[in-house]
């Protein structure tokens, strides 16, 4: 059902958000050099990482939380409209390719479903209710977490997805932008990076879209390196679909191993492309079915099976 608010109210709440303030020193930046415009955005771009570092203990809460859930078998995902519907879908997508997880384990859910990546779905953002079917068809569990993204932080569609998976005993993120806000007061984690008023005014696919980026970024990669799918800053999961990631697997084993071509060619080949199980097979000098025995017994944390290995 989709929202039926007056829309005076809606503009009253808007004019309240720090993300939507107008800045009148700015009213007049169409009228400027574009290099000036160039060095304006560049030098509001820079503020970002400010906003983040200053809610750093929170993000890692909340990613310690996200990777024990994982570890039990949960999923990872993200509920946003719009841009940040967008950038949820994004990060969702390049997990497999980059930790070589099942594209079921992290999800990106976006107001109005696949279509509203490249088209505006009216109204969609508005329905909590769609929020709460699109989660009931994933068939969501405990052990699930629900990141909701709003820049915001009013945004129907987000804070209704983070209260309907708090009332299903998941794990809750709210990510916004703006302080006390709805979506972080709906979850276990609020996480609110006041990144302040946007160059173009309300256009909150610019800092306030890097923000979350940082964030997701953040979400996702540590989350990852905690549930083993790194070695150092290796990506030793990465799953090798092409030309340009098969030379990386090559490389990524011969930095882990120092091994020369051909052994590195022979252990991938042994391992059936897997990386992980290359590296382990050279550094612990065992064949292909017990590094593989060795990595399910270390729950697929390489370190770990280096170690347990005596290596």
């Amino acid at each position: 059902m989709t929202s039926t608010s007056d829309p005076r109210d809606l503009r009253s709440e808007l004019e309240t958000l720090t993300t939507e303030a107008f800045r009148p020193e700015l009213a007049e930046i169409d009228q400027l050099p574009t290099l000036d415009i160039a060095r304006l955005m560049n030098g509001e771009d820079a503020s970002v990482p400010a906003a983040v570092a200053s809610r750093l203990p929170q993000i890692a809460a909340a990613i310690d939380a996200i990777a024990d859930r994982m570890a039990r078998g949960g999923r990872l995902i993200y509920a946003g409209a719009g841009t940040a519907g967008r950038l949820g879908v994004l990060d969702a997508s390049e997990c497999p390719p980059t930790f070589n997880t099942d594209p079921s384990q992290v999800v990106g859910l976006i107001a109005g479903g696949p279509e509203a990546m490249v088209t505006s779905i009216e109204g969609a953002e508005d329905s909590a209710d769609l929020a709460r079917a699109d989660l009931d068809a994933l068939a969501l569990a405990p052990a699930d977490t629900v990141v909701g993204i709003s820049a915001s932080g009013r945004t129907p569609y987000a804070v209704g997805a983070v209260e309907h998976a708090r009332a299903r005993g998941a794990l809750t993120v709210g990510l916004s932008c703006n302080p006390g806000s709805a979506l972080a007061a709906a979850a276990e984690h609020g996480l609110e990076i006041v990144v302040g008023p946007e160059l173009l005014t309300g256009s909150t696919r610019l800092k306030a879209g890097t923000a979350q980026k940082l964030v997701l970024n953040m979400l996702s990669t540590i989350t990852m390196i905690r549930l083993g799918k790194t070695y150092g800053n290796l990506m030793v999961d990465v799953r090798a679909s092409n030309d340009k990631l098969r030379a990386r697997s090559r490389r990524i084993v011969a930095l882990a191993t120092g091994a020369d071509d051909t052994d590195i060619e022979r252990a991938l080949t042994q391992a059936g492309g897997e990386v992980k199980t290359a590296i382990l097979i050279l550094l612990a000098d065992v064949d292909a079915p017990t590094a593989t025995r060795l990595l399910a017994e270390a729950n697929g944390h390489l370190r770990a099976a280096v170690r347990a290995d005596g290596s």
